[in-house]
């Protein structure tokens, strides 16, 4: 087996046209033998992470953070990454200050404390997640697909994930020296 590549970031190729990852960028939160999860950080959706949990929580009403498109791999489950170092249970961060909510508890306990607006925490809610077969990502990282990026607090957690992607673009661009043009006769600008 390779070396994993949880805690990376996978940005697309200019070419990759597939709509549920057009422009993404992904965190890899698992990679082993049985294959690869990810979630896709730079695509908020529309709904309101109080709507998605209404009936779920208390005292969201002022919750006003919006949910993100994780992926296209089971859309009607809720996934959350927080910085909450207490709710971890134990487990290694993804990457540093970004730990999986895998329990009812750390979900809970971070929408609560979203809730009281808690300065330090850092928190995405994410429906859906990415997810790869054994192989499946080796061999799109082979092809060209994707451009491997160390991840971060500072990417998980963006200000502006809509720009996301082309701040990235253009890092990974000095890294790998790579020029994708925006159209296919840059040219004729």
């Amino acid at each position: 087996m390779a070396k994993s590549l949880r805690g990376q970031c996978l940005v697309a190729a200019k070419h990759l046209r597939d709509q549920n990852f057009y422009k993404t960028v992904v965190l890899i939160i698992e990679h082993g033998q049985h294959g690869a999860m990810g979630l896709v950080i730079n695509r908020p959706s529309s709904l309101l992470v109080c709507h998605a949990l209404a009936g779920h929580f208390q005292g969201l009403a002022e919750l006003d953070d919006l949910v993100y498109f994780g992926g296209p791999v089971e859309q009607s489950a809720l996934l959350m990454l927080h910085n909450a170092v207490d709710l971890s249970g134990g487990d290694k961060p993804v990457v540093p200050e970004v730990f999986i909510g895998n329990s009812q508890h750390a979900f809970e306990e971070v929408v609560q404390r979203a809730g009281r607006r808690d300065p330090s925490l850092k928190f995405r809610v994410f429906s859906g997640c990415a997810g790869w077969a054994p192989g499946q990502l080796e061999g799109e990282l082979a092809r060209g697909d994707w451009y491997l990026f160390p991840a971060s607090h500072q990417l998980v957690y963006h200000d502006d994930p809509y720009s996301l992607y082309e701040q990235v673009l253009q890092k990974v661009a000095r890294q790998y020296r790579v020029v994708e043009a925006e159209c296919p006769h840059p040219h004729w600008n």
